[in-house]
């Protein structure tokens, strides 16, 4: 059996994939093996002081090192690491990239936004949706957050912002940043009439598991909205204990709703098709082509 890996070093949380890798009709299809989620929020450290602690950089080596002995017992032939938004940020983060070198033998590569996009968008969601349709892509994350304008199935524009759910809770977001976002997405989506959205990101899969949707239904902005409401209505404590959200989940939940309903609102957009993937799915679709195509 081939494996495959996937390490996304992200601002809330760091996870590792390992799929399983197979051929039929002759096509290259992968099924998720194992994924592991370690919520260590990098983001708090980079986006207050540029610059990921002691603590932080300890804990990230031990997950580390953990993943890379699942990988070696899980026979993985080929991986990818990649870390974003937090480990951009902070200074150190070179840093620690030669420090997880030296203590696991793994190969951390912190990447830019546009590749941070590309990856994500390597999933082709697009292929199983209605070609005739012009579609937002939207990606939250804890850092910030990948949009992208597909037309026809292909991608017309994209472009990452930082704003994320982590940067958000810490108010580290900036006003311009916020302007120039809906700057850029009503420029690029103007032109389109009935346009839909596509979420991505631990969140609004999250928030599409609670909706009760059926599977490959749209979220629409009312049910979302009403979500928002429901949500906020509740404390902390009470999200944790009385919804039974995950604690790492129940504070970054309400900015990202925050996010979706935003750019929903300033684009038209009023359905979200949510695909459950995400960007170590994406490495992993990026393995299979530069490896096997």
């Amino acid at each position: 059996m081939l494996r495959y890996a996937a390490i996304d070093i992200g601002s809330n949380a760091v996870r590792l994939l390992i799929a399983d890798i197979s051929k039929q009709d002759g096509k290259y299809k992968y099924k998720k093996n194992t994924l592991i989620r370690v919520p260590l929020r990098l983001g708090d450290d980079a986006f207050l002081d540029q610059h990921i602690s002691d603590k932080k950089s300890a804990d990230l080596v031990k997950t580390m090192t953990a993943f890379k002995n699942l990988m070696d017992v899980y026979h993985v032939s080929e991986y990818l690491a990649c870390a974003t938004s937090a480990m951009r940020e902070a200074r150190n983060g070179q840093d620690i990239v030669k420090l997880i070198k030296e203590e696991t033998d793994l190969t951390l590569e912190i990447i830019e936004g546009q590749r941070e996009a590309n990856i994500i968008y390597a999933n082709h969601i697009e292929e199983e949706l209605d070609e005739n349709k012009t579609y937002l892509y939207i990606d939250v994350g804890g850092g910030s957050t990948e949009l992208s304008v597909f037309v026809k199935g292909a991608p017309e524009a994209s472009r990452s912002f930082n704003i994320g759910t982590i940067r958000m809770l810490d108010n580290q977001d900036k006003e311009e940043t916020w302007e120039e976002m809906k700057d850029w997405v009503k420029e690029h989506t103007k032109a389109y009439k009935h346009l839909a959205g596509i979420g991505t990101g631990g969140n609004i899969n999250k928030l599409f598991r609670m909706s009760d949707e059926k599977d490959n239904a749209p979220l629409s902005l009312q049910k979302l909205n009403s979500m928002y409401n429901k949500l906020t209505g509740y404390s902390l404590k009470e999200r944790i204990n009385t919804l039974g959200l995950n604690p790492d989940r129940a504070d970054v939940i309400i900015p990202a709703c925050e996010i979706y309903l935003t750019l929903m609102k300033w684009t038209g957009i009023k359905q979200i098709y949510v695909p459950k993937v995400g960007m170590a799915d994406g490495i992993i679709k990026l393995l299979i082509e530069e490896k096997l195509d």
